[in-house]
């Protein structure tokens, strides 16, 4: 039940989701869906441990709802400057 509740709110894009950047190599990983920031916040550690030791440096992370179009966006695959999400209505 939980994964259909989450695959709903990912459709909408109200899933949330870790986005991690690099500066070395130019990338953006998105890890997700989750049902709620504090599910996305465990998951984080994790997810920056992996990367870290795949070399990469300059991590910036963050949590929010988004609705990702790849979930890896790099320099070398030619897709950074598309950027990597599908637009969202903002509540805010």
């Amino acid at each position: 039940m939980k994964e259909l509740l989450i695959s709903l709110l990912n459709f909408f894009g109200l899933a949330w989701w870790v986005e991690v950047k690099t500066s070395a190599p130019r990338c953006i990983y998105y890890f997700g869906p989750f049902l709620t920031s504090q599910e996305a916040e465990a998951a984080k550690a994790g997810y920056i441990e992996d990367i870290e030791n795949e070399g990469a440096e300059g991590l910036s992370v963050s949590i929010h709802r988004c609705k990702p179009i790849s979930l890896t966006v790099a320099d070398d695959l030619g897709k950074l400057g598309e950027g990597g999400l599908w637009p969202v209505l903002s509540s805010q």
